[in-house]
């Protein structure tokens, strides 16, 4: 594929913006372009540098930026599109070191936080008030996982809200009924919000090891509880919320109670009182509302992506240290090398010409971003 450089991205990126203005929904682009660099280009490069460098995930973002304006409701939709320009952990502003101690007590005799120290409760915030880094040069989730590039936030949730928007319209057209497109697009969009905060990138290229709260990943309560600190409805973060499960079943429904109940303790408030759960705090209000389930199914990329990203980093060694001279213990100089690699390709799309066109076309792709030594 041709180079194309970052000044062509930016031109790439607002006539993408352009296009969904007039779409029923964004369009990706049908071909993608590399840029390609060096070894000794990357290893100077940051992880925002290189999402910014990537046609791919610059796309993504436009897209998302697009999808987030189609929001009708005004008070949604600027509070989705100030999380989205600045991620920051807001909710910290409420939560001292005293404050911190009070909420590790009550999380853990709650049973909501376990094998979690107080000094390792909550990701490093030097602000309140600016996110760690931009939304865009985020990884998708931990580092051995899917999506584990700078950008990598950008392709998944820009995938997953076109399932969410493929339901939500089938829903429409062969039900023939319609669900709260708002809150389908808001609780998608931000389901992963925290991920900025979470998975902070570490000085060896690699991302921060996630904790677990509530019985799941922490950036997933987190995310609900900014939500909330930022005075979003109700039914959106209840929606949101249902990303990691849904409430189908008396087990499974409490685990959704947990993740609301530990973002209403963070933010200090009664979550029946916001209408996050029913009167007793046992459910989600009632009747159950369906775009939380809409948002659950809507979060089923990791299905495919962390077995892929499993799958092709091993490949992605042994080009590695076959063709670029990359120790096997260097470990920073190959973390900066996947990194730019799948910022570039995405991980999606070099296991498919892995799986499709075998090993030779998956290195002459690699080759194609990195020049060999």
């Amino acid at each position: 594929m041709s180079e194309m450089q970052r000044r062509d991205f930016l031109k790439f990126g607002l006539a993408a913006g352009a296009m969904a203005a007039v779409a029923t929904f964004p369009a990706k682009p049908a071909k993608a372009a590399y840029t390609r660099a060096t070894v000794e280009q990357i290893n100077e490069m940051t992880p925002q540098q290189m999402a910014e460098a990537s046609g791919l995930v610059m796309a993504g973002w436009e897209s998302l930026q697009a999808t987030a304006a189609k929001i009708r409701n005004p008070r949604i939709r600027a509070t989705v599109q100030d999380i989205l320009s600045n991620p920051a952990p807001t909710v910290m502003k409420k939560i001292g070191s005293s404050e911190k101690k009070e909420i590790h007590r009550e999380l853990t005799a709650k049973g909501l936080l376990k094998d979690v120290s107080q000094a390792d409760f909550l990701p490093p915030a030097k602000s309140a008030s600016k996110a760690p880094q931009p939304f865009y040069s985020a990884p998708g989730s931990g580092y051995g996982s899917h999506h584990s590039y700078p950008g990598g936030l950008i392709t998944h949730t820009d995938v997953n809200v076109r399932v969410s928007m493929a339901l939500y319209e089938g829903y429409r057209d062969v039900y023939d009924y319609l669900l709260d497109r708002d809150v389908v697009i808001a609780s998608q969009l931000l389901h992963d919000l925290h991920k900025p905060w979470v998975f902070q990138w570490d000085r060896d290229g690699a991302s921060r090891n996630e904790r677990a709260l509530a019985g799941t990943g922490e950036h997933h309560p987190l995310g609900v509880a900014e939500s909330i600190a930022r005075g979003l409805p109700a039914e959106v973060c209840v929606a949101q919320a249902c990303a990691h499960n849904h409430p189908r079943t008396p087990a499974d429904e409490a685990q959704v109670v947990g993740w609301l109940q530990t973002a209403a303790i963070l933010n200090g408030i009664d979550p029946v009182s916001y209408g996050l759960l029913e009167a007793g705090g046992k459910t989600l209000p009632l009747p159950r509302r369906q775009e939380g389930f809409v948002c659950h199914l809507g979060d089923h990329d990791w299905v495919l992506t962390v077995p892929a990203a499993q799958w092709i980093i091993p490949e992605m060694q042994k080009i590695a240290q076959r063709d670029y001279k990359i120790g096997k213990n260097d470990v920073k100089a190959f973390n900066a090398f996947r990194n730019y690699v799948f910022s570039q390709a995405t991980v999606m799309a070099l296991y498919e010409t892995y799986a499709s066109k075998g090993e030779a076309e998956l290195t002459r792709t690699v080759h194609s971003i990195v020049a060999p030594a």
